[in-house]
C-alpha cells in the first residue's frame, strides 16, 4: 500500500489511491480504519478507489475534540478538491455509512452515485451508543492484553457463525485470496485509537439523524445488508430503501456486519454492477 497524505481542514488525512476510472470513495466504520476495504481493492481494476483514514483514526491526525458528521463530510469535500475530483461515486459501510448520507446531503453536486453497506439513518438511542463506545474501549485494553481472544470475541458481534468458526478454526487461512483471522489481528493492533479518539467519534454518531431528509437523496443508491447483522439489522436498509426514491436493496444471506470481509467477492460484484449500470 502506498499511503499519501492531505492538508485538509487544517488536518492531515491519510488516504490510499488505487487504479484508474470512474472515482469511489470509501469512508470505514466506527474502530476500523481504510485497510478494512481492502477486499474491495479488486474494483480498482475498473475505477479509482480512494479509501482514507477517518480524523481520530488510523494515520490522520486525532485532533482533541467532539467530532460532528458536518467535520466528517466536510473532510471528504476537501479530500476530492485536493485530488481535483469534482464528482465521485460515495460509499461507507457502518458508521462510514452515515457519513456518506450526511455527505450526499450537504454536497449533492459532488455525488454520482451513493453505497450504503450496513447502515442506519439514526442510532435508537443515545444508551446504545454509549454502550457501543464503552464496547470499544473494552476492545482496546483487551487486545492489549490478548490480541486473539479480543478479536475472536469481537467477531461473535462482526461475523455470522459460520465465518466466524471457520476463522476460529483455522485462523492462518487466507479468504478470498485476501486475508486471515491471523492477519487482521496484526491489523488491529496498528496505529490503534486512544480512547479518546473513540470517545470522540461517537460524539459525531450521537447526531446522526437523517430519517427525515432520505427523501432529498436523489441520485441512484444502492443499500446492502446482511440478513444476520447484529449491529445494525437489514431493517434499518429496509426503511430507508422505502424512503430514498431512486434505491436498490441487496440483502444478503448468512451474512453479518463485516460482509465486505466475509462475502467479499458476491459484494463487489453487487457494487460493481450497479455502478455500471
Amino acid at each position: 500500500m502506498t499511503e499519501h497524505f492531505a492538508d485538509v481542514n487544517g488536518i492531515k488525512i491519510c488516504y490510499d489511491i488505487r487504479g484508474e476510472g470512474p472515482p469511489i470513495v470509501f469512508t470505514h466504520g466506527y474502530g476500523a480504519k481504510k485497510e478494512i476495504w481492502k477486499a474491495q481493492y479488486e474494483l480498482a481494476k475498473e475505477f479509482q478507489l480512494i479509501t482514507y483514514d477517518l480524523r481520530g483514526v488510523g494515520k490522520s491526525d486525532r485532533p482533541n475534540m467532539p467530532y460532528t458528521m458536518e467535520m466528517f463530510a466536510d473532510d471528504i469535500k476537501a479530500l476530492m478538491d485536493f485530488l481535483n475530483i469534482k464528482k465521485a461515486h460515495i460509499g461507507g459501510r457502518s458508521l462510514g455509512g452515515m457519513i456518506s448520507q450526511n455527505f450526499v446531503l450537504k454536497y449533492p453536486e459532488n455525488v454520482d452515485k451513493l453505497i450504503l453497506i450496513t447502515t442506519n439513518s439514526g442510532m435508537p438511542s443515545a444508551d446504545g451508543i454509549e454502550m457501543l463506545k464503552k464496547s470499544q474501549i473494552q476492545e482496546l485494553e483487551e487486545l492489549k492484553n490478548d490480541p486473539k481472544k479480543a478479536f475472536f470475541q469481537q467477531a461473535r458481534v462482526l461475523y455470522h457463525q459460520k465465518f466466524r468458526k471457520d476463522m476460529e478454526n483455522n485462523p492462518t487461512k487466507i479468504f478470498h485470496g485476501i486475508f486471515s483471522a491471523e492477519s487482521l489481528i496484526e491489523e488491529r493492533l496498528r496505529d490503534m485509537p486512544r480512547p479518546q479518539d473513540l470517545s470522540n467519534i461517537a460524539e459525531a454518531i450521537k447526531n446522526h439523524k437523517t430519517v427525515e431528509r432520505l427523501h432529498e437523496i436523489k441520485c441512484p443508491t444502492l443499500l446492502i445488508a446482511g440478513t444476520h447483522d447484529r449491529l445494525t439489522p437489514s431493517s434499518s436498509s429496509e426503511l430507508m430503501d422505502k424512503k430514498i426514491p431512486n434505491s436498490t436493496l441487496k440483502i444478503i444471506e448468512r451474512a453479518g456486519h463485516f460482509l465486505t470481509l466475509s462475502r467479499a467477492p458476491e459484494v463487489n460484484k453487487i457494487i460493481a454492477n450497479f455502478l455500471k449500470s
